[in-house]
C-alpha cells in the first residue's frame, strides 16, 4: 500500500510539473505573439484640418503634404519599424468642431500626436484640450505669436519671422502710410496691434484699420475707405476665400499694385489658384517658403508633391511647414525609441532638418522654429519672385518687445472677453 502511494505521488508530481510547464509555455507563447503584434501595430496620428468651409481652400493642401511625408516615412520602413497610420478628420472651418475632434482623436482613436489647425481661433480653442490631456499638437501655420504651450510645436513663423520684417521692408521700399485690413478674429487683430506698435516706432502712419467676418464678401466699404485714405501700402491679414471678393473689388475700383501695393500674410501659391492672377500680379506676400526657392531640397520636394497630386498643383509655405513637421516628429521618435507623448515632446526639442525652405531648427525654449524670412512679388505665372530674404534662419520670439508679456496677455484677454469668450467675432 505504501509503495502504491509513493508511485501515485510520483506520478501526480510529474503531472503537476508537466501542467506547470504547459502553462508557462503557453504564457511565453502568448507573450511572444503579443510582443510581435505590439511591435507591428501602427503608430496612429491625427491629421486635423478643414476639408469643408471657408478655410478648406487653404487647409486641404496641408493635409496632402502631411500625408506625403507620412507616405515617405512608411516607404522607408516607418518609425521604429512600425507604419504610421494617419486618421484624417474634417474640422469644418469651425473651431468648436476642431476641439471636439481633437478630444475624440486623443481619447477614442488613441493617436500619439495630432498635426493640424490653421486659424489662430482654432488653435486657441483646441489648446486647452491638449493641455488637459497632456497631449501633443504640431501646428504648421504662421501666426500672431503671444503664445507658448508645452503641448504645441509651432513650425510656422512667429511675428518676428514674418510680420515685423515685412513691415520694415515695406517702410523702407514702398512707403510710410499703411492701411490695415483683416478677418475679424484673433490673428489679424493681434497682428495689426503688433504692426501699429512697429509703425509708431518707425514714425510711420496708420491711415485705416478695417475687419470683415471670416468667409464674408462684404468688402465694398473697406475698399471705399482705402480709396479715401490713399495709403502707400495695404497690409492684408484676410484669411480664406474672403480674399477673392476683396481683390476683385480693389481692381474694379482702380486700385492696382503700381498705385497701392498690398502685402499679404495669408495668401500663398495655393490661394493664387483661386484668384484672377492678372488682378494681383505685382502685389507682395511675406513667408518663409516659396515654391520658387532654388535649392536641390526644394526641387525634390516640389517634384514629389506634383508626382503624387498632379502637375497642376503648387507648393506653398503652410504646405511645406506641414511636411517638414512630420519629419521632425519622426526623427524625435527614432531618437528615443519609444512613442510616449512626454518623451516625444522632449526629443523634438533641438531637432533640425534641411527642409525645402532651408535649415529649420526647433528652439528648445519656445518650441517654435528657427526660420528664414522671405518677401515675394506675385508673377503672372502664379509664382513669387523673391525680392528680399534674411539670408539665414531667424530665432523665434513669440512675444514682440514693444510691450511686456503681461500687457500682451491682457490684450488677448480683452479680445477674448469682448467676443463672449471666443477667439473670433461671431456677430453678423
Amino acid at each position: 500500500m505504501l509503495k502504491k502511494n509513493i508511485i501515485f505521488q510520483r506520478i501526480s508530481k510529474k503531472k503537476f510539473l508537466l501542467l506547470i510547464g504547459c502553462v508557462l509555455g503557453l504564457l511565453v507563447f502568448i507573450l511572444f505573439h503579443w510582443q510581435i503584434q505590439l511591435a507591428s501595430s501602427p503608430i496612429k496620428v491625427g491629421v486635423l484640418h478643414s476639408l469643408t468651409g471657408t478655410m478648406a481652400i487653404s487647409e486641404k493642401p496641408v493635409v496632402d503634404a502631411t500625408l506625403l511625408a507620412i507616405e515617405e516615412i512608411n516607404k522607408k520602413g516607418g518609425v521604429l519599424g512600425k507604419k504610421i497610420e494617419p486618421i484624417v478628420v474634417d474640422g469644418k472651418s469651425d473651431w468648436d468642431t476642431f476641439a471636439r475632434e481633437a478630444e475624440r482623436l486623443i481619447n477614442e482613436e488613441k493617436v500619439v500626436t495630432i498635426f493640424g489647425c490653421w486659424t489662430s481661433a482654432c488653435r486657441k480653442t483646441v489648446k486647452p484640450v491638449f493641455e488637459k490631456y497632456n497631449h501633443l499638437l504640431v501646428y504648421p501655420i504662421q501666426y500672431e505669436g503671444l503664445e507658448q504651450s508645452p503641448n504645441i510645436f509651432y513650425t510656422g513663423a512667429a511675428p518676428n519671422q514674418q510680420i515685423i520684417p515685412a513691415v520694415k521692408w515695406a517702410f523702407d521700399n514702398l512707403g510710410k502710410r499703411f492701411f490695415l485690413v483683416g478677418s475679424d478674429y484673433v490673428f489679424p487683430r493681434t497682428a495689426n496691434e503688433i504692426i501699429k506698435d512697429q509703425v509708431a516706432g518707425l514714425q510711420g502712419e496708420i491711415v485705416g484699420e478695417e475687419y470683415i467676418m471670416l468667409g464674408s464678401d462684404r468688402v465694398k466699404d473697406i475698399v471705399d475707405k482705402i480709396i479715401k485714405s490713399q495709403p502707400d501700402v495695404i497690409l492684408n491679414t484676410i484669411n480664406g476665400d474672403s480674399n477673392i471678393p476683396f481683390f476683385t473689388a480693389l481692381r474694379r475700383a482702380g486700385i492696382t499694385p503700381d498705385k497701392i501695393p498690398s502685402i499679404s500674410f495669408s495668401i500663398a501659391e495655393e490661394e493664387l489658384l483661386y484668384l484672377n492672377i492678372k488682378d494681383i500680379v505685382g502685389d507682395y506676400a511675406a513667408w518663409n517658403y516659396f515654391q520658387s526657392i532654388k535649392s536641390e531640397e526644394n526641387r525634390i520636394f516640389v517634384r514629389k508633391f506634383k508626382q503624387k497630386y498632379g502637375q497642376n498643383r503648387v507648393t506653398d509655405d503652410p504646405i511645406e511647414a506641414g511636411y517638414f513637421g512630420v519629419h521632425l516628429w519622426a526623427q524625435a521618435i527614432e531618437k528615443i525609441g519609444e512613442e510616449d507623448v512626454n518623451l516625444i515632446r522632449e526629443a523634438m526639442k533641438n531637432q533640425s532638418l534641411n527642409a525645402p525652405e532651408g535649415i529649420v531648427y526647433l528652439d528648445p525654449n519656445t518650441q517654435h522654429t528657427w526660420k528664414s524670412v522671405r518677401i515675394g512679388q506675385i508673377q503672372d505665372n502664379g509664382q513669387f519672385k523673391i525680392v528680399w530674404n534674411s539670408d539665414k534662419p531667424i530665432r523665434p520670439f513669440p512675444y514682440p518687445i514693444s510691450r511686456s508679456k503681461v500687457e500682451w496677455e491682457q490684450f488677448l484677454n480683452d479680445l477674448y472677453q469682448g467676443w463672449n469668450q471666443k477667439w473670433a467675432n461671431e456677430e453678423s
